[in-house]
């Protein structure tokens, strides 16, 4: 672990600075892009990662980025019931376009256009979690109420 130097993990710590949450943005040698492999890299449960699941609204276009605890599997009919909308799978070009970030490594913050963001509930049950800082090699750590308060969004039921 050191600290970021990628240009999108430095504007996520900036971002991050900006909203006055104190966190470091670390980058790992070994990729952080799923659940598993980021809470390997970084020595905590598969549970306390904060993985982003990008849909795309179908009627809207809209990105749609759920929170979620990395054990959990993410129920694509609860989150079209939150937003209103149907679903369809997001490709990495979306993803990219919509977000500004690889697949593997979006952030709850920071995107290129507006989204519609929703934080899995479950999350709460640990006193911090740890997010992706834009790149699939980058994240932080934070609390479950520095994210509800980053990212203005309430807490939801989106587990399968």
């Amino acid at each position: 672990m050191k600290p970021a130097q990628h240009p999108t993990a430095l504007r996520t710590a900036q971002l991050l600075s900006n909203a006055g949450i104190d966190t470091q943005v670390v980058e790992f040698e070994q990729p952080t892009r799923t659940s598993a492999e980021a809470a390997a890299a970084i020595g905590c449960s598969v549970a306390e990662i904060a993985k982003s699941i990008v849909f795309r609204g179908t009627a809207s276009g809209q990105a749609v980025v759920v929170v979620a605890s990395g054990d959990n599997r993410v129920s694509e009919a609860k989150v079209a019931d939150a937003v209103g909308e149907a679903l369809a799978r997001a490709d990495a070009d979306f993803v990219r376009s919509a977000t500004g970030y690889a697949i593997g490594g979006v952030a709850p913050l920071g995107h290129a256009q507006p989204v519609k963001l929703l934080l899995d509930e479950d999350l709460q049950r640990f006193e911090t979690v740890w997010a992706a800082a834009g790149t699939p090699f980058s994240v932080f750590r934070l609390t479950p109420a520095q994210l509800k308060a980053l990212t203005g969004c309430e807490w939801g039921d989106v587990r399968l």
